[in-house]
């Protein structure tokens, strides 16, 4: 196939996401890729892989690309393959020019490969301008199944049981993803997926 027939999803801000592994089934390790519209989008959002403890490389498929790993910057044309070993590294990549597209690749040295709960709830995107809360759910569902008490999908279960007008449902697993990492109040307190549900007491309060 050719990645242009895999539909990309708005994720995380200003990332477009194709699912690559997910539309192949590729079971062995985490391959997936991004593309940029115009030059200044996001083609890798930033973070670090502390917690999946992942080794990750880097492909720039078209375009042009800035990486920025740790602070330090890195130009990266077409062609450029960027080895990220340590998984404390903070990585964050910029497209310079229209149509940029990176392919990313990962896994944990030493043990099988395991897909990770984040691409559930990017799944979930494809669903939201045409408000099927129903479809976005069921996978979500699917997630907390697999993923039971993983922080980021309770809390886009929540969100999106908050749109769907689940109010009840949706202040459980908010309130549940507090317990289990505080700082999740202060996003809960600025994000619009929330608003049907933050007049509600229950609603957990920001710190002051």
């Amino acid at each position: 196939m050719r990645l242009e027939e895999i539909e990309p999803i708005p994720v995380a801000g200003r990332l477009l996401w194709r699912p690559l592994r997910r539309t192949l089934g590729v079971q062995a390790f985490g391959l997936n890729a991004y593309v940029a519209p115009e030059a200044g989008a996001d083609v890798v959002e930033e973070h670090s892989e502390r917690q999946l403890r992942h080794e990750e490389v880097y492909v720039v498929l078209a375009g042009r690309a800035t990486f920025t790993l740790d602070g330090d910057t890195l130009d990266a044309p077409a062609g450029t393959v960027v080895f990220v070993r340590d998984p404390e590294v903070r990585r964050y990549a910029r497209a310079q020019a229209p149509g940029t597209s990176v392919l990313a690749i990962g896994g944990r040295p030493g043990e099988p490969y395991s897909p990770s709960a984040w691409e559930w709830y990017f799944a979930a995107e494809r669903h939201r301008e045409s408000r099927d809360y129903d479809a976005a759910l069921a996978l979500l569902y699917e997630a907390l199944e697999r993923f039971p008490d993983h922080v980021g999908t309770l809390y886009s279960l929540a969100c999106w049981e908050a749109m769907a007008g689940k109010r009840d449902e949706a202040l459980a697993h908010l309130r549940r993803a507090v317990e289990l990492q505080p700082d999740v109040r202060e996003y809960a307190a600025k994000d619009a997926d929330l608003d049907a549900i933050r007049d509600d007491p229950r609603f957990p309060a920001a710190s002051t």
